[in-house]
């Protein structure tokens, strides 16, 4: 143990996480938007709390780019980098659910096993994996950044789907097809799956 750490003790907090979700009337939780570049998980974790936040309730956004320009600032894209990366949000997330509220993290995460020690840091129905299923040739096509282009041409190297492998989720809680329909379906389809798991106030 490193001699700087052994001697922290955890802090219990005076307000419960019970209580903050009683206050906000809903259950806080980690909503695990992951997918290939492009496939649409910043546009649907935004579209999502625009809708959540229209009904009043409190969620809030982690987006791949946007953290890299702050807490994860001078991460690579190697793999112990990237898992470096998933592991620092999976922390902060885990902060978001115990202050009570619904927070939609959208990153790529292609390896499992980070996306399952995230899952592990919080309650079993408090992680909701959510598959943004686009094929690569439509996130190819989409190319909003203009990363494909560059992957293939070598200038980009360990990007995902190309030079870098993207394991699939297995068993994920919810698959969104956003090549196959709207984004107002699909966050249809999101609200209408928390409602059911009771995530959600009628």
């Amino acid at each position: 143990m490193k001699q700087e750490t052994k001697h922290i003790v955890w802090h219990e907090t005076a307000v419960q996480k019970e209580e903050r979700q009683q206050r906000n009337q809903h259950k806080s939780c980690i909503l695990w938007f992951t997918g290939l570049s492009g496939a649409g998980k910043s546009t649907l974790a935004n579209a999502l709390e625009h809708r959540l936040f229209e009904q009043g309730l409190n969620s809030y956004v982690l987006d791949g780019d946007n953290v890299r320009h702050g807490l994860n600032k001078g991460l690579g894209f190697g793999e112990e980098d990237r898992k470096e990366n998933i592991r620092r949000i999976g922390e902060v997330a885990k902060l978001f659910v115990d202050a009570g509220l619904i927070v939609c993290t959208a990153f790529i995460s292609p390896f499992a096993e980070d996306r399952n020690r995230v899952r592990a840091l919080v309650q079993e129905d408090e992680f909701v994996e959510i598959y943004v299923r686009c094929s690569l040739e439509a996130c190819e096509d989409r190319d909003p950044k203009g990363l494909y282009k560059k992957a293939r041409t070598g200038e980009i190297s360990n990007f995902t789907g190309i030079s870098s492998p993207y394991e699939e989720p297995l068993q994920p809680e919810l698959v969104v097809d956003s090549d196959q329909h709207s984004i107002e379906a699909c966050v249809d389809q999101m609200i209408a799956f928390l409602r059911e798991r009771n995530f959600l106030p009628e």
